[in-house]
């Protein structure tokens, strides 16, 4: 969202509690303490991630100047202000040579066969308020395509009980499963991916 000038955008205040990683290994949100009974979801853009590392840290006080998308209890940060006022701006991650080079990077984290099982602490959508995953209570982060979020999105609800199997990473900041199958528990896992639509895509009509 870097055509939008975030001096017109409202601001919201709140201290830092912990960062929220993509299955790269990249910071792709922040998760707020503003002083009411439930957090706050703030997505910062990926290209973002080493200034976001830099200059926020958990629990210190930022602002955040960002759009709040229909239907998802989120905000999509365009500007961040830490603590000691180092302004991050989100002005787009460059040139199409430089996207194409961010999207074939290889994950900063080796990738191992992982499974976890827990509580939903929180949604987490991408910045136009798609469900992408939820953030379970013990601070582990699970990831999934907007498709199969869908599918499964009565799982990825705050409190639901659910549990993944997938490419797991360990980070500095917490555990993140991207998903490749899902379930209310370990012993009802299903593919993530529609069959029927796999099936689809390999034998078109």
């Amino acid at each position: 969202m870097h055509w939008i000038d975030p001096e017109y955008l409202p601001e919201t205040k709140g201290t830092v509690e912990r960062f929220v990683m993509n299955p790269h290994g990249e910071i792709d949100g922040l998760i707020l303490d503003c002083g009411t009974d439930a957090a706050v979801l703030v997505h910062v853009p990926p290209h973002l991630s080493a200034q976001i590392e830099a200059a926020v840290h958990p629990g210190k006080a930022v602002r955040v100047r960002g759009v709040r998308p229909r239907g998802a209890d989120m905000i999509a940060a365009v500007a961040v202000f830490a603590a000691d006022g180092r302004a991050i701006v989100d002005d787009g991650p460059g040139d199409k040579h430089h996207k194409d080079a961010c999207l074939n990077a290889p994950k900063k984290h080796a990738a191992q066969k992982s499974q976890i099982a827990g509580t939903v602490r929180l949604s987490l959508h991408a910045p136009k308020g798609e469900l992408r995953g939820a953030l379970l209570q013990d601070g582990s982060t699970v990831r999934i395509g907007p498709k199969e979020a869908q599918r499964f999105a009565k799982l990825l609800q705050p409190g639901a009980s659910v549990a993944v199997r997938g490419d797991g990473i360990e980070t500095p900041h917490g555990r993140v499963i991207e998903s490749r199958e899902v379930g209310c528990d370990l012993a009802h896992l299903e593919p993530a991916k529609d069959p029927m639509h796999e099936k689809h895509r390999a034998f078109p009509a």
